[in-house]
């Protein structure tokens, strides 16, 4: 899967909003529900929802079925779980600032 082409390949560098919310395919990808920004194209978000259901379908197919799968890039996590055929696949874009560390006196 080229999730990371498929956001960010082929065009210039530029600043772009990573897309936030969750969106729920059928079994054929299409998309039933979403509570993505209208911003992020509809497009970007079928090719995300058939990416998971192929995956998936490829770890049925080597029996290692999948209930639940979580990916991790850099700037952007998804995590996807199986719904009778279809999925439901949430996105978090990962902020930069991290919690500042508490240290304790011994």
């Amino acid at each position: 899967m080229g999730f990371l082409k498929k956001l960010f390949g082929g065009r210039a560098a530029a600043v772009q909003q990573l897309p936030t919310g969750t969106i729920t395919v059928d079994r054929d990808g299409h998309i039933v529900t979403s509570t993505v920004s209208s911003a992020y194209p509809r497009k970007m978000l079928r090719e995300i929802g058939r990416d998971v259901l192929e995956l998936f379908r490829e770890a049925r197919t080597a029996q290692m079925p999948l209930a639940e799968v979580s990916l991790h890039f850099g700037s952007l996590r998804i995590t996807a779980r199986e719904l009778r055929g279809g999925a439901i696949i949430f996105l978090f874009p990962q902020t930069a600032l991290l919690p500042t560390p508490t240290y304790s006196r011994l």
